[in-house]
């Protein structure tokens, strides 16, 4: 499977099987487009007619020729042969293996409080509620459910543990206890908490920093970007915005941890298709990590991303890429989530089928000790898996997630994308379409939209 595309005066062509990424020039990009279905004196004829009109030729170094054409076509041949174009799905074999396969858990996110500063428009949360009540989750109900993470975690020894909620820093001593729990059991058990934290900032202090710069892997901060946009999305329960308190708790942050191991997360909206410029905001401010996320919400919210601003979005995507390239090359980089792409090597052939592995290596724990698929889960009865007391009740649900992977999604067997976003999420999924194996539209097109930029960022690094 080959996918073709012209990005900023790039001709990009990727050999999907493979992952190969060949950057070529107009003659090659044309030939590869009628290699598989047409003859060699086909495609000589094609060429030779289209690159003598003068439109085309004007295009050109120099004049097209025969022996132009038939070296370009030997030198596709070959490549061919080595599996860099053209190359055979080899995956589709392994996918029966890849079934029955057995899995541990190796990661749980932690709503260690199910309460919120904050009342964030697009909250999937409810703000911090979650379909339920408001609560916090004592360090006996934390505590078990380290305890099951290592119970069930088989000979893995890397584990980690995301505080999530809500807001994780209205429970802050039971997040310090738990980090001093997970410390001793994982001497005792030989395994290793990479400890992350998720934050409004609100409550950010100079002692929480300390305590997180010496204990969390990683921290997301969550911020849209520009002060009005984030104000109006992002107030507290008050009404009034979050931007001028989160901003200087935030750059003290980022640097304290050297510019790594951080993230700055937001979210777009349709009150912000201009979203380069909340990225190129924070940029600006001094960070140097940074994701800001399409909103995911049902077409009836007047926030939400319909199908007629995807024009606007791929040009804010494209925006974006070239200024990165541009201020990459003045000494003034920086990564955005979206745009980080692994060309050399990847992740493993089980993460590039089936994603995240929420429902069956990634787990959500609620303040009470239920277990869910993963955190966009909680609250739905269906996917209520049972809980860190008792183990995993419903595995006929682990099931189903376990199942779920690219060759199980019709909309992803033909897409260029697939090994990239590995069947995007199951949650966005059911959503919309009430199911978990199929795929979220609008999240498909921007994804591939995104592939092709971080592509081409790669390529224009190479040049």
């Amino acid at each position: 499977m080959i996918h073709q595309y012209k990005n900023n005066d790039y001709n990009i062509v990727l050999d999907v099987n493979s992952g190969m990424i060949h950057v070529v020039d107009d003659l090659v990009y044309d030939i590869i487009e009628l290699f598989e279905d047409n003859d060699t004196d086909t495609i000589i004829a094609a060429m030779m007619d289209k690159y003598s009109k003068p439109e085309n030729a004007a295009k050109l170094e120099a004049p097209i020729n025969i022996n132009d054409v038939i070296e370009a076509i030997e030198e596709i041949e070959e490549l061919k042969k080595q599996g860099a174009l053209f190359s055979e799905d080899i995956y589709k074999e392994y996918i029966t293996d890849f079934k029955k396969r057995q899995t541990v858990v190796k990661a749980l996110c932690l709503h260690i409080a199910h309460d919120c500063n904050l009342a964030c428009k697009y909250c999937f949360a409810e703000e911090g509620e979650y379909k339920g009540h408001r609560e916090l989750m004592s360090y006996e109900v934390g505590k078990k459910a380290l305890d099951f993470l290592i119970e069930n975690s088989g000979s893995r020894r890397n584990l980690e543990v995301d505080f999530f909620g809500g807001e994780p820093l209205m429970n802050w001593q039971v997040v310090k206890d738990l980090v001093a729990y997970g410390r001793e059991q994982e001497k005792i058990h030989n395994k290793n908490f990479r400890f992350t934290l998720t934050t409004n900032g609100v409550l950010l202090n100079d002692d929480i920093m300390e305590f997180a710069n010496k204990e969390m892997a990683n921290i997301v901060l969550s911020i849209d970007g520009r002060k009005d946009v984030h104000d109006y999305m992002r107030p507290s329960r008050n009404g009034k915005g979050s931007y001028d308190l989160i901003v200087p708790k935030f750059e003290k942050v980022a640097e304290s941890r050297n510019q790594t191991n951080y993230y700055v997360r937001g979210t777009f909206t349709r009150n912000n298709l201009d979203f380069s410029e909340d990225v190129l905001h924070l940029a600006d401010l001094g960070f140097k990590q940074i994701s800001v996320e399409p909103v995911v919400s049902l077409p009836e919210e007047p926030y939400a991303i319909r199908e007629e601003d995807l024009p606007k979005i791929y040009e804010e995507y494209d925006k974006l890429a070239k200024e990165m390239i541009k201020r990459k090359k003045e000494g003034k980089g920086f990564n955005f989530f979206h745009f980080m792409i692994d060309l050399t090597g990847g992740p493993c052939v089980a993460k590039r089928l089936s994603g995240c592995g929420s429902g069956t290596e990634y787990l959500a724990v609620t303040p009470w000790g239920d277990l869910y698929p993963c955190h966009q889960f909680v609250g739905e009865d269906e996917f209520l898996l049972g809980n860190v007391f008792e183990g995993i009740k419903n595995t006929t649900c682990c099931d189903e997630f376990k199942l779920c992977n690219v060759y199980a999604k019709d909309k992803c067997r033909d897409c260029f994308a697939r090994f990239y976003c590995s069947g995007g999420c199951a949650a966005n999924s059911y959503k919309f379409h009430g199911k978990i194996d199929d795929a979220y539209d609008i999240g498909c097109d921007l994804q591939r939209k995104r592939v092709e930029c971080a592509i081409m960022i790669k390529a224009a690094e190479a040049e």
